[in-house]
């Protein structure tokens, strides 16, 4: 096992790393789109590049950004059902989750990705906006995004039989944050 959580480190590492730098491609993406808007307004010029380079940037920030969510625990979950049951079940449940739900859609996904990605490289696949971006970059991170994803699926599998089977403590204790609200002391008059 300890093999196996030494490569869950690693990739918890990088994803944390991407994670974390993810933050200036928003600053990125905010000064382009800023910019884009002063010139549009100020000397009356547009560019769809800059438009598209925007969506590129807000987009390689989303798909960047889900391998780490996942590996702070902050995925979507059903927090009224999942909070009131023991932490050991919620361990089975995110396993079983991760199994066979996050994995199976994220292999699909790189299955369909790769041929896409390649086809419109090869392709030199443009924005069939006039003075548009080269497309594949934008489908690149869309495959990038989902190997991520992918790789820190691996990672919390090998996290949830280490904490099952008492290899490792539990490293996200969970602390529901819609816990619910204490009842007010009755006032007397």
């Amino acid at each position: 096992m300890k093999p196996l959580l030494g490569f869950s480190r690693l990739i918890d590492t990088v994803t944390e790393n991407i994670g974390k730098a993810v933050g200036w491609l928003i600053l990125v993406a905010v000064l382009v789109s800023a910019g884009n808007a002063a010139i549009r307004k100020i000397f009356n010029m547009s560019s769809n590049a800059w438009l598209e380079a925007q969506w590129y940037l807000f987009g390689a920030a989303f798909m960047f950004a889900a391998a780490y969510t996942l590996s702070q625990n902050e995925h979507i979950r059903i927090d009224v059902v999942y909070g009131g049951l023991s932490r050991r079940v919620q361990h089975w449940i995110d396993l079983f989750g991760h199994v066979f739900f996050l994995m199976p859609f994220v292999l699909l996904m790189l299955y369909y990705l790769v041929p896409y990605v390649r086809m419109s490289y090869v392709s030199g696949e443009v924005s069939s906006s006039a003075g548009g971006l080269i497309i594949w970059p934008a489908k690149a991170i869309l495959l990038i995004g989902f190997i991520l994803l992918a790789l820190q699926g691996v990672s919390e599998i090998i996290k949830k039989i280490a904490i099952m089977t008492g290899n490792m403590d539990d490293p996200t204790p969970y602390v529901p944050t819609h816990a619910p609200l204490e009842e007010a002391p009755e006032v007397r008059s």
